[in-house]
């Protein structure tokens, strides 16, 4: 079926917030209205979608925000709208509005909503990556990694020092339920002595010769990184298990949702103004179930069904390296 003119567009967030959302809904907005072309906000996600609470939005509306973190159009997840009758809906909605295509900023279930809608009644969408993980297959990048990671090497600089003063070995769990790239970034920019991820069994012989290696040489104090894997304070379990097994005494520090907020580092200000312009452009040319992506250091526009799992293949290379390092 041939697809009409586009005229109306409407943005969401879905999912968790990540730094940089505001960016891409303030180029989205800017975009649109240079071209002529009107746009809605749909607020809270989905959710907000099945609600119909959305408002019309202007070069106005997004002034001041580049440097906000989270997102002014709200987020959530949304169950129900896995349901075919809730995107029939949802497609209603949209139609009641004269509302020609959707562009969505979100991770994976985020992406599959939207191919769903567009499959099922044939409405124009577009997915610009967004999530602090950096786990979406199809890219390289997702808007709010860097500012996740720039927060998490500033806390643990921090924790270095009282580590230091005290003699203490630190444990410091960073964000990541299935993707362990802001540990491993995380690992290597503050020189940690070890990288915990997720999928791995912790080899907890290895650490403590590591810790003692260290010791013997006149170290100190000692920083190991830990993914949270599915449940956040996976790091208290392995702090129990070198005390008991091994004698060695430690300090947890988990990190949690003081990584989601912040204004928003250089990069996602950057690519998230820039996905957000080549979103509208993309539907302008006819490119109706894409996404837009960071590979091999370009900007691209690929196939939705491309970007729609989760992935841990972003830091996969940098495996090692911080453990390389911290002899």
């Amino acid at each position: 079926m041939a697809q009409k003119k586009i005229k109306t567009i409407a943005v969401l967030t879905s999912g968790g917030d990540s730094p940089g959302m505001n960016c891409v809904i303030r180029s989205i907005v800017r975009t649109s209205v240079g071209h002529g072309i009107k746009v809605y906000g749909i607020e809270r996600g989905y959710s907000g979608l099945l609600n119909n609470e959305m408002r019309e939005m202007n070069a106005s509306s997004v002034g001041n925000i580049i440097q906000r973190g989270g997102t002014i159009l709200l987020s959530s997840r949304s169950p129900e709208f896995r349901e075919a009758s809730h995107r029939a809906r949802a497609a209603q909605i949209l139609e009641d509005r004269d509302i020609d295509a959707l562009i969505v900023c979100g991770g994976d279930g985020s992406f599959k909503g939207a191919m769903a809608l567009s499959q099922e009644h044939n409405i124009p969408v577009i997915g610009i990556p967004g999530t602090i993980d950096n786990d979406l297959s199809g890219t390289d990048y997702t808007i709010g990694f860097d500012t996740a990671v720039n927060t998490a090497i500033e806390a643990v600089d921090k924790i270095r020092d009282t580590a230091a003063s005290n003699d203490r070995t630190f444990l410091i769990e960073v964000m990541g339920a299935r993707s362990s790239a802001i540990a491993l970034k995380v690992g290597v920019c503050t020189g940690a002595e070890n990288v915990l991820l997720n999928s791995q069994k912790v080899d907890y012989e290895k650490i403590a010769k590591a810790i003692r290696r260290g010791m013997r040489r006149g170290k100190n104090s000692s920083i190991i990184i830990v993914a949270e894997g599915e449940k956040p304070g996976r790091a208290y379990n392995i702090s129990n298990v070198l005390e008991d097994m091994h004698n060695i005494p430690s300090k947890v520090c988990v990190l949690g949702h003081i990584q989601r907020g912040g204004s928003p580092a250089a990069n996602d200000r950057f690519f998230g103004a820039l996905m957000g312009m080549m979103a509208v452009e993309t539907l302008f040319e006819g490119n109706h179930r894409h996404a837009i992506v960071l590979h091999r250091g370009e900007t691209k526009v690929v196939p939705l069904d491309k970007c729609m799992e989760k992935s841990d293949h972003v830091m996969e290379d940098f495996v090692g390296l911080a453990e390389e390092l911290s002899i």
